[in-house]
This record gives C-alpha cells, sequence and structure tokens, in this order.
C-alpha cells in the first residue's frame, strides 16, 4: 500500500541467495543516515508500484536503483520502471551493474524512464547521488555517472574503485537466509574483480575499464570476522563465496588462503560451518585443496567452458584441456565435491568439437561424480567476443536476446532442435539441474550432521543415477550430431528425452526419501540444535 512516510533509497533487484550488491549498497547508505528498503524485482510492477506510490501529497523515495545482473532482464526492469512512473513515483531513477556501465549508451536509449546510470562500483557514487538530491543541488557533477544531456550520451568524470574493501562496512541482510536441509545459507564475498581476460566474460572489462587496482581482497581476519557474526547472528552453516575468482593465485594468494584456513580453525569455524567457492582449474593443488577441506571447504565452482582447445582459444580462457582435467581429478582425489560451467556450443563449433566436447564431459563426470551440464556462449555486452562477432559480421539478435551464428549453418539448425531436447536435462527445469541439487544436500549433511546411517550406499546409489542419467545425455547428443551432420534429423526427439528424464526423476525420488526418513529424527535434531542461537564462538577476531 501507499504510504505517507518512505525511505529515501529504494533498491530493486533479484534477491537469490541475498544480492550482495545491494547489500553493500544499502549498509553504506544507512552508514551515512539514510532510509533504505530492497525489493525482490519478481515481486512485479503492480505490487511494486502500490508499495512506492505516493499518497496525496505524501513523501516518496528520493532515489530508485535497479540492480540489473543480465541485460536479458532489462524488459523485466523496464516494465517495473514504467508502471512506477506511472503510479506517480517521480524520484532519480538509476541503475547499475556490468551491462549498464559498460553500455551505458544502448540502456539509456532502450530505457527512457532512467535519469542516470550508476557505472562501476556504485557505493560513493550513490551516496554522493542522494546527498545531492536531498540538499536540492545538481547532481550532474556526481563522478559515476552517465546520463542524456540535451540528447546526448554524457558521462561525468569516472570514479575510481574502491582500494580497500575492508572500509566498506558489512552488507545489510534485512532477509531470512536460504536453507539447504534446514541449515542457513547464505552468500559471502572475500574480494572483488578478476585477473584474467576471458573473452566471453564483461566482469574484466568491468574491472578493467575504471580507474584503480583491478583485483582487491579483502583481510582473511574481516572475512572470518564477518562469517562469525552471520553464524551467531543467523545461525549460518553453510557460505558461499560469490567472488569471480577466489583469491588463490601466487604467493600472496597462497598466504592469504593459509591465514583463512588457520583462522577458521583457530576460531572453531571449521567445525561448525562449511563453505564453497569459484576458482580456475590451475590453483587446484592436492597439499593445498585437502588443507582447505579441512578447514570447511566442501564445494568447488570451476568455469571449464570447453573440453576442446580450440574452444578453450576462442574463449581465451588460458587453460588447455589437461589443467582442467588434472583439477577435476585432483578434486576427486582429495574428497571434494564439484560444480562446473561449460560452453559446449561456442563461435569457433564445429560437430566434431561438439563430440569432442562431450567425450570430455564424459572423462570427468561420466562416473557419476556430478551431473551433466553445458550450455551455449552469448555475447553479451561489454565482452571482447561480441566486438570480434560484430566485426566478422557474425552478431545476430537485440540487446536484450544477443546471438550469433556458426559458421556451418548446419550447426546452428542443429543447436536450435538440440535445444528443446536437451533442455530436458540442463535447463533450469532440468532433471540435471535436481541432480545438482541432490548432491548439494548430500554434501551438505554429510558434512554438517557425521554419522548418518547409510550416507555411503546413497553416495554409491546416488552417483550410479547420475552417471547412467549423463551417459543417456551424451549418447543424445554424440548420436543426433553425427545423424544430422549426414542428413538425418530424426534423433532429437523431445517427448523420448521427457520420457528418460522422468524415470531419472521418478527414481532420485526415492532414492532421497529413502535416505532422508531413514535419518530424519538426526536430521531434526540436528537443524533444532542449529537454530538455538548464542555465543557459540569466540566473538572477536584481531
Amino acid at each position: 500500500m501507499a504510504r505517507d512516510v518512505a525511505p529515501e533509497v529504494v533498491l530493486i533487484g533479484y534477491q537469490d541467495q541475498g544480492n550482495l550488491g545491494m547489500g553493500y549498497l544499502a549498509a553504506v547508505l544507512k552508514e551515512q543516515g539514510r532510509t533504505v528498503e530492497l525489493i525482490d524485482v519478481r515481486d512485479g510492477p503492480q505490487r511494486i508500484a502500490a508499495r512506492l506510490a505516493p499518497a496525496e501529497g505524501g513523501a516518496q523515495p528520493l532515489v530508485v536503483g535497479f540492480s540489473l545482473i543480465f541485460q536479458f532482464f532489462l524488459p523485466q526492469f523496464r516494465r517495473v520502471a514504467t508502471e512506477l512512473r506511472r503510479a506517480g513515483v517521480t524520484g532519480h531513477f538509476t541503475m547499475g551493474g556490468h551491462y549498464a556501465s559498460l553500455c551505458h549508451d544502448e540502456l539509456l536509449a532502450q530505457m527512457p524512464e532512467l535519469d542516470s546510470v550508476a557505472r562501476y562500483e556504485g557505493e560513493h557514487t550513490l551516496v554522493e547521488l542522494v546527498d545531492r538530491l536531498a540538499a536540492g543541488a545538481d547532481w550532474r557533477p556526481t563522478p559515476g555517472l552517465a546520463f542524456l544531456s540535451e540528447g546526448k550520451v554524457t558521462e561525468s568524470p569516472t570514479r575510481p574503485l574502491i582500494q580497500d574493501l575492508d572500509s566498506l562496512p558489512f552488507p545489510y541482510r534485512p532477509y531470512e537466509p536460504e536453507r539447504i536441509v534446514g541449515f542457513p545459507t547464505v552468500p559471502l564475498l572475500a574480494s572483488r574483480g578478476c585477473a584474467r581476460r576471458c573473452s566471453f566474460c564483461s566482469i574484466h572489462t568491468f574491472y578493467r575499464t575504471a580507474p584503480g587496482k583491478t583485483v582487491r581482497v579483502r583481510k582473511a581476519s574481516t572475512v572470518i570476522e564477518e562469517m562469525l557474526l552471520l553464524h551467531r547472528e543467523q545461525g549460518a552453516r553453510v557460505f558461499l563465496f560469490q567472488d569471480d575468482d577466489f583469491p588463490l593465485w601466487g604467493r600472496a594468494g597462497r598466504k592469504w588462503v593459509d591465514e583463512l584456513a588457520e583462522r577458521m580453525h583457530e576460531t572453531g569455524l571449521a567445525e561448525r560451518v562449511i563453505w564453497k567457492i569459484s576458482c580456475r582449474a590451475e590453483y587446484v593443488e592436492p597439499e593445498l585443496f585437502a588443507d582447505l577441506r579441512d578447514a570447511g571447504l566442501f564445494l568447488v565452482y570451476m568455469g571449464i567452458e570447453s573440453g576442446v582447445e580450440a574452444g578453450l582459444e576462442i574463449l581465451h580462457k588460458q587453460l588447455t584441456v589437461e589443467q582442467n582435467l588434472t583439477g577435476v581429478q585432483t578434486l576427486k582425489d582429495v574428497g571434494l565435491h564439484f560444480m562446473y560451467g561449460f560452453m559446449l556450443f561456442d563461435p569457433s563449433s564445429t560437430f566434431d568439437s561438439v563430440r569432442g566436447n562431450i567425450g570430455f564431459l564424459r572423462q570427468i563426470v561420466g562416473d557419476g561424480s556430478s551431473a551433466a551440464t553445458f550450455c551455449r556462449m552469448l555475447p553479451y555486452g561489454g565482452t571482447p567476443i561480441r566486438d570480434r562477432l560484430k566485426l566478422e559480421g557474425r552478431l545476430r539478435g537485440d540487446v536484450t536476446r544477443p546471438d550469433y551464428d556458426f559458421l556451418d549453418p548446419r550447426l546452428t539448425d542443429y543447436y536450435r532442435q538440440l535445444k528443446p531436447v536437451s533442455g530436458q536435462w540442463v535447463s533450469d527445469e532440468g532433471v540435471s539441474h535436481e541432480l545438482h541439487w541432490a548432491w548439494d544436500e548430500f554434501t551438505t549433511v554429510e558434512r554438517l550432521v557425521p554419522g548418518l546411517v547409510g550416507g555411503q550406499e546413497y553416495r554409491r546409489a546416488l552417483a550410479a543415477l547420475t552417471a547412467e542419467c549423463n551417459e543417456a545425455l551424451f549418447r543424445l547428443v554424440e548420436d543426433s550430431a553425427t545423424a544430422f551432420e549426414h542428413g538425418d534429423r530424426s534423433l532429437l526427439d523431445p517427448a523420448a528425452a521427457r520420457a528418460t528424464c522422468e524415470g531419472v526423476r521418478t527414481r532420485l525420488l526415492e532414492l532421497r526419501n529413502g535416505y532422508f526418513l531413514g535419518n530424519v529424527e538426526a536430521l531434526t535434531e540436528a537443524v533444532q540444535l542449529n537454530a538455538i542461537r548464542g555465543p557459540v564462538l569466540a566473538p572477536q577476531v584481531h
């Protein structure tokens, strides 16, 4: 309902696992005495407008900030902005994020409801923007903005990146944490930036275009302090580090992560919590990752992306197939679960590379150690590969749905017909997603509730089912690619794929029910004990 009292700043975006970007923005604003409200964009235009529309003569936000994660969601955000304007919200509309920062000219053309775009790291930009608006001053000189002036795109001076991340307050988290098998799960950041230059990724261009050091790392002691706080106040037991690349590189990285692990043990966190990271395969060393496992690491996500050298080259991964294989095997050897990103299709793809990629996937997950997954590389705004495709005349689609042609027109047709079939496995609603969730559940309770009955039997059965499901997908792609290349399109049958995946779902449900029902009392007791908040760990880290 419309209110007479409105927050000074409203931030709108996706809140999956908590939106740390919005959380940091809100925390900095609140530190300056500003009132802030966070809204999930999925609440929808009408509900959000009803919430923010001013009563007659009533107050309304000075600033509405939109946090755009992917350009694909731009139409959804514009519908919200349009509805807010229609409802009489006249405050300053701004938007931030990678696409907004790197393609602000496209964004201002696509979304005329915006007054400005907040480029790069927005904490200090947003504080100054709000201060100027509150004082009735001209907001346009605020560093870090882009806007239209007399119909032309204008940029204020670029604001440097924040060099001392420890100067920021802990992110504002006004929501209940998500849960895995009842255990509170929260996101966390140890660093910002990425030292690599993958051609399909806008992260490095985002951090390199703004002045300042590209990669910055928080003190290990500060990270531990935040973990302790979240453990005490929210009962957090699972931490998801959302760093683009967890700081493991070089001597400095090794020293930092050694200190983090040491403090995990000193504070007792290593015995109380588990955590997940994202990193590159080249950083996965047996001794180091065994130490991190003992300090609570339970899941590693790696952006493998391709299993053929040509794919790794065009994606500019600066890794070899052998390094990726070695990294996966090391994680298996030290007993760590892994997930991965993989692009079966990229601008260099051929029918041979598709089959080669499937062969690679069979090597790493043919044993059922993780569910098979893949996607197609998309040329997002601000990425070098989009610029390359544009120069080559291969860029297709529009701003929100970028696309490209393969060099072999037959492969373009093949992908279009494969997608609805393979999607039974690899889409957000696919069976591979459900298998990933089952593995997450199992590895979580295995680490947090030791001594459950039937764990080894369940692991073997889950791995066998995952391997069977993976192999069905691998055979489908291999056989259909070869047949399609020679003019036979009959193997791409969505109904048959759906039946296969439904069979896996039924068996997975039976497996999970058997294991969790057999341990329901122990799990219930563990979750209930976790809900009892208190200073179970050391309160301070210095």
